[in-house]
């Protein structure tokens, strides 16, 4: 039977980081301007930067052995992955790449970085189809 309450703290977190992630990106875009995606940026990097410092102070291999608690899914996947998925990103490859095959980390960059630019663009070119336009 599935535990309800890693539900109830990903969703309280999740609400929180959406709407982190839209009031950052807007500070940003209207101090630097849309010309490079700066809000984007700016939102992923800290989003790393958070999600290292909740994996570091509380011990990534205890959570790894031991499993996420309530605050792990509150913060860490809640609020951080409704900020940006690349914080997840970041610790799974940094993980994969100080493991004893480091080519895994390599190989989950590789396949995230090309991988997310063929869906979007997979999804662009579906997306226009659909809505009728041209490709």
């Amino acid at each position: 039977m599935l535990d309800v309450h890693p539900l109830i703290w990903v969703g309280a977190g999740g609400a929180l980081g959406g709407v982190l992630r839209v009031w950052l990106t807007a500070v940003v875009t209207a101090r630097w301007g849309a010309v490079f995606p700066w809000g984007t940026l700016a939102v992923n990097l800290s989003g790393a930067l958070l999600l290292g410092l909740l994996a570091g102070a509380w011990g990534l291999d205890v959570l790894l052995q031991q499993g996420p608690t309530a605050s792990w899914w509150l913060l860490a996947v809640g609020v951080l992955g409704s900020y940006t998925t690349v914080s997840s990103f970041s610790l799974q490859t940094l993980t994969l790449l100080r493991s004893a095959e480091p080519w895994r980390g390599y190989l989950n960059i590789a396949g995230s970085l090309l991988g997310c630019l063929l869906a979007v663009s997979l999804g662009l070119i579906i997306g226009r189809l659909v809505a009728g336009g041209s490709l």
